[in-house]
């Protein structure tokens, strides 16, 4: 197994934590009006007229303008036209230092060739998909098996959310239990059960719009940090149908934008234990970005099951599967498989281990283990967050910035740091007000890197990947640096 890791230094938890509590307590700072609205002349208006043209245009077809969640940037998203490295390029020529990393899936850097070249072969003979086995199902399957120690049997799909959705049905057989538990805060995609609690901890079924409530029967979530809360849900469980599994994020909700501890993972893994649920990591963003090994490896914790997606396909489509222990994923059995005489996980999926996804997968997972591509990744991570820290000092802001190897956390308003606490249900319209207006502050930030040519996930989040180098993650400090000298506090 290989034991190299993206983290260098596991953040102090409750240090980031109560500055973040800070944050939320303080009034607003953000990129000044009059500076924003020079970008949007100067730069927006001049420099992405294309972009803006064609939004407008996709914007009778698409709703919204764009396919992609990701894809808002304030005052209208541009088109990108290349990727390469760690390099961007919209349609009118422009290049962007790229933080974004498609999401995270891209550890190597954008289309790396020695990549490109192996699908490039495949398309010349397979071409992507037949819907019949092809040997690349088993050579990916082969290697998470390998890399990872609590991953017996893989079953590709077609992407993080349909797994988290096969995981919730594997979990319900082998139980025979029926409520799933989820940590607050944390995104397991967009399925109408898991559609709970989402991006802020406590809010329950107040994001899930267009999703009746009786489908949250059986599900509940509980708090980051608090092992006691989460006892107190799996404990009640036992007299309404008991929970077949707890799903986390082991960074935290929302790829660590609230930070777990370790312990936290190993408490979490002990009340399962105790209370006979499954436990399920996500790792479609930390699997193959923290480690070869996950992030399990890495806090010494065993998952029955394993959310994977992103990196498996290596950035091209059709990326996600749950991988595990024997005795859970012999209800994965496809087709008319026989060979396990149990009930079968219904799922499937025409598109799903396509032989492009499979062959850029394993490749993509060859290269990150030759290259050590995990802990280089998170080397620039640690560089790039001790730039942002120094530039917080130097104009003495009141931001907040750690990571946890190559996944990077750049707070400025905290937006996802509230929790709802519905024991005090005259606060809720208090904290839904805060965040909605931190939100447009926060895209008002994000589109000040924009346009110093710099692509972050939100404005909030930035990854980094193995094609950064020391030099260049010094570059984009400087660019962060113009951004945050027009910083001010927000007028009330």
């Amino acid at each position: 197994m290989d034991n190299r890791y993206a983290i260098s230094t596991y953040p102090d938890v409750d240090e980031v934590n109560r500055r973040l509590d800070q944050l939320i307590g303080m009034p607003i700072y953000s990129i000044k009006p009059d500076v924003l609205k020079r970008y949007e002349e100067e730069y927006y208006e001049k420099k992405c007229a294309k972009s803006k043209a064609k939004i407008a245009e996709a914007r009778e077809i698409i709703p919204g303008g764009v396919q992609h969640n990701l894809a808002f940037n304030y005052p209208f998203p541009l088109v990108f036209t290349k990727a390469d490295g760690m390099k961007l390029y919209d349609i009118d020529g422009n290049e962007y230092f790229d933080f974004l990393q498609a999401g995270g899936p891209t550890v190597l850097g954008s289309n790396p060739p020695e990549i490109r070249e192996q699908v490039i072969e495949l398309l010349n003979t397979c071409g992507p998909s037949t819907g019949l086995f092809h040997e690349f199902e088993y050579k990916l399957g082969k290697k998470i098996a390998d890399s990872v120690p609590t991953v017996d049997m893989f079953r590709m799909l077609g992407s993080g959310t349909e797994a988290c959705m096969c995981a919730a049905r594997i979990a319900r057989l082998a139980t025979k239990k029926m409520n799933i538990v989820k940590m607050g805060g944390a995104y397991h995609g967009w399925s109408d059960q898991l559609g709970y609690g989402i991006r802020i901890p406590g809010s329950k079924f107040t994001q899930a719009n267009g999703v009746p409530l009786y489908i949250f029967k059986h599900t509940q979530e509980f708090f980051p940090n608090d092992a006691g809360d989460l006892e107190k849900v799996l404990w009640l469980n036992q007299f309404r149908g008991g929970t077949a599994a707890v799903y986390i994020e082991p960074v935290g909700p929302e790829s660590g934008t609230t930070p777990v501890s370790v312990q936290f993972n190993k408490d979490v893994e002990r009340l399962c234990r105790k209370y006979g649920a499954l436990l399920i990591f996500d790792e479609v963003v930390t699997g193959f970005r923290i480690g070869m090994a996950g992030a399990q490896g890495y806090f010494g914790v065993s998952p029955d099951l394993t959310i994977f997606g992103k990196v498996v396909a290596g950035g091209y489509p059709g990326a996600g599967g749950v991988g595990g222990k024997k005795e859970y994923m012999k209800y994965l059995g496809a087709g008319l498989d026989g060979s396990a005489k149990v009930k079968k996980a219904f799922c499937g999926g025409t598109l799903a281990a396509t032989p492009i996804s499979c062959c850029a997968g394993y490749f993509t997972l060859e290269e990150i283990e030759r290259t050590n591509a995990c802990q280089k990744a998170g080397q620039m991570g640690d560089r790039l967050v001790a730039g942002l820290q120094g530039l917080i000092d130097k104009y003495g802001l009141p931001f907040v910035t750690w990571n946890q190897g190559s996944i990077c956390h750049f707070e400025t308003v905290g937006t996802m740091h509230y929790s709802i606490n519905w024991k005090k249900p005259w606060t809720i319209p208090g904290v839904l007000d805060a965040t909605s207006a931190r939100k447009k502050e926060m895209e008002h930030m994000g589109a000040a890197y924009m346009a110093e040519g710099l692509v972050t996930l939100a404005g909030s989040r930035l990854y980094t990947s193995a094609a950064y180098t020391p030099e260049l993650i010094d570059e984009a400090v400087a660019k962060f640096d113009r951004v945050l000298a027009n910083v001010g506090r927000v007028s009330d």
